[in-house]
Order: C-alpha cells, then structure tokens, then sequence
C-alpha cells in the first residue's frame, strides 16, 4: 500500500475516532428527563454523568508519560475507543442509577486514554500538516457532539430511551475497526523510540554530546513559565472548558423545563455545537494575525457573556441568538486556550508537559461546573441560579485573559 494511500486511510481514521469522543457525552442531555424518570435519578446525580466522564478525562490528561510507557499508541487508543464502544453498548441495560453512572465513568476512561495519546500519533504518523489533521480532529469531535444531540430524541421517539443511548456503540464500531485495519496494514512505532536509541548510541561514543543532551533534556523538563501562570493557564482552561461542560450538560433540560420538547432542545444544543465549529474554525483562520492574543480572548469571554445573560433574562425570546453566542464563546475559549498555553512554551517538551498539566488541571476544574449545576437546579428549582454563577465567572475569565500578555522576548505568534 502506498504511502499517499495509508495515510489518507488513517485520516479517515482519525477522524472516525475524533467524531465518537463525544456522542456518549451529548446524546444523555436532551434526554434527561425521561431518563431521569425512568431510573430514578435525581438532579445532582444527573449531573455526574457529565461530571464523571470529565473528571477521568483530566486524570488522563495528567497520565500521559505512564499510559505512553505501558503500550503503543496507536494499540491504547484502539483500547480508549473499545471503552467508548462498550460503554455505550452498555446503556441498552442500564435501567438503575449506579449502572448508568458506571457506563459514563467508563466512556470518560476511554475518551481520557484516546484524547492523551492521539495527537502523539498524530506527529509520529505525518510528517507534515500536522496542524491540519488537529482542525481536522478538534472539528470532528465537535462534529459528533452536534450529531448525537440532534439525532439521540429523534431516535428515543422511534424505539426508546436505551436504545437511541447504545445506538452510539455502532459508529464507535466502526471507527475501531477501521482504527484497528488502518495499523494492522501501517504499523507505526511508539513515538521517540527510535530517535532514543541513536541518540543513546551517539552518546555513548561521544561523551560531549551525552552532556550536551543531558542539559538540553533537563532545560526540557523546567517550565516554559513560572508555577503561577501554569496555574494561572489551568485555571483559565477550566473556566472556559466549565462553561462547555455546563452548556452541554444542561441547556436541553433548561428549555424542556420551559416547555420546549426534546427534539427541539436537542436542535438547540446542536446549534451550539455548530457555531462552536464555526468559531474553532474562526480562530485557526485568523489567530496567526495577533501577537497578543488577549484582543480574541476578550472577544470570545464577550459571546459567550451575552449568550449567558440571552438565558437568564429572555431563555425564551433569544433562545436561538442566546445559544450561537454562547456556542461561538466556548468554541473559540478551547483552541484559545491551547494556543495560549503554547505561546508560553519554548521547546516541543515544554509545550507537551504544560499542555499535559494545563488540560488534566482544567478537565477537574470543568467537572464541577455540571454537578454544581445539578446540585443548583435541585434545591432551587431551576437553572437560571447556574448561568447566574458562569456570568460572574466570566468575569474571571475577562480578569486572567487580562494577564495572559505574550511571553516576554516571543516576537512571533
């Protein structure tokens, strides 16, 4: 197989991967209500099963280096998405609480392992255009959360709750297999093994360029900024990532509270999930004109500050303008975030270590925002306290964004 041909292969299957990261996530919101009556789940443990999910997705994040030591990547990620698969499959028999809540907890592991470990694949696989296949990645990954909070009521009105749940084990299927036939023909080796064994080999007969090496990996490990603005990028990522979390988890049973059917407020949240693409696209478009990124950051803490205060005090009227400004924030906030947090790295270790840290302290700061929003609408009676309290938080977000100046001596984007 030519080379051309088995990499176009492993696009398509990267993009199969990325576009079954989150149906297991985006398919429960516009359905909680009839899940809830069905098994008994209160409003705080609804909440978890967006929560959960995102909590181990941190985790993992912070377990790069062990999970890359254990195995293979591309062989982890075929495990990551056998997990996603199982985990939905599973949720045709998940009639009690705990079971759907293990089902989420599961579906988190898998999407944690594949999130850590496929963009390492992604720069072991290609040699060029490697930004590229992330749009490519990042988009699908929004793309399949659109899709399955469309189609997830349309399909519980035909055949059932459980049913239109697991019917998102049958894609993941398919992404595995093709994952699975993809690295069965072009196996790739575990990123850096072979440029660690020439430069172990080179050191050994040249003990100046084994210092040499030595100093540059201890450079390496240091951090690109000090301990506080690593915080300070976590913190920010949480934030914005909490606001998508929330968004995801309870926009649709906010406006079936309203009277709004399922259908319509899973056409609603897909809305939001389709100007997040459009804003991500946006922002690959056009990031590379501003050195200080702050101008696009307050732009994007401004759509999502008036799409929050659409649903506080016109949920009804503006929902639709409400819920494309908030999309467009939170879409924009994500690759923001990243790009900021590489700005303030040096060297491709820099950059890896601190997006390991920046993304898994974030993911556990984002998984409180649901649960909170759960715990809210239970002793409240309502959702309008939760976007209250992600109004205020942005701003938080407007006062680090203030912060986030471009790294000293950093004359280029």
């Amino acid at each position: 197989m030519s080379s051309t041909y088995l990499n176009a292969w492993r696009v398509a299957a990267i993009i199969l991967v990325g576009l079954n990261l989150r149906p297991v996530l985006a398919s429960v919101p516009p359905l909680l209500d009839r899940l809830q009556a069905a098994i008994a789940l209160s409003d705080s443990a609804a909440g978890l099963l967006t929560a959960l999910p995102v909590l181990v997705m941190g985790l993992g994040a912070l377990s790069v280096a062990p999970l890359r030591r254990m195995m293979r990547e591309h062989h982890a990620i075929a495990v990551g998405v056998a997990l996603v698969m199982a985990a939905t499959a599973c949720r045709l028999w998940a009639h009690e609480a705990n079971l759907m809540l293990l089902t989420g907890v599961i579906a988190g592991l898998g999407i944690a392992v594949t999130q850590a470990l496929l963009p390492y694949t992604i720069k072991a696989q290609f040699s060029s255009g490697v930004s590229a296949i992330m749009g490519l990645y990042s988009t699908a990954i929004m793309g399949g959360a659109a899709v399955a909070s469309v189609a997830s009521p349309v399909l519980a009105e035909r055949v059932g709750w459980p049913q239109a749940l697991a019917a998102w084990s049958v894609p993941a299927a398919a992404a595995l297999l093709c994952w699975l036939l993809v690295h069965r023909v072009g196996t790739v080796a575990p990123l850096a093994t072979d440029a660690t064994k020439a430069a172990k080999a080179a050191n050994a007969m040249n003990p100046t360029n084994a210092t040499k090496a030595a100093n540059a990996t201890n450079a390496a490990g240091q951090p690109a900024s000090g301990r506080s603005h690593r915080w300070l990028l976590a913190v920010f990522f949480g934030l914005g990532t909490g606001a998508y979390t929330l968004v995801l988890a309870w926009l649709p049973p906010y406006y079936t509270a309203l009277g709004w059917t399922p259908v319509s407020a899973g056409q609603l949240l897909g809305a939001v999930t389709v100007a997040e693409i459009v804003a991500g696209l946006l922002v690959s478009a056009a990031i590379g004109r501003l050195r200080d990124r702050r101008v696009a950051l307050f732009a994007a803490v401004g759509l999502l500050t008036l799409g929050l205060l659409g649903l506080i005090f016109a949920p009804v009227l503006l929902a639709w303008p409400a819920a494309v400004l908030a999309g467009l924030g939170i879409g924009a906030l994500f690759p923001l975030s990243l790009i900021v947090t590489m700005d303030h790295a040096s060297t491709p270790a820099q950059a890896g270590r601190l997006a390991s840290f920046v993304q898994g302290v974030g993911y556990l700061i984002a998984a409180l925002f649901p649960f909170v929003a759960g715990v809210i609408r239970q002793h409240l009676s309502g959702l309008r306290p939760a976007w209250m309290l992600m109004a205020g938080i942005c701003l938080i977000l407007f006062a680090i964004a203030a912060r986030l100046r471009p790294p000293h001596g950093n004359g280029k984007p």
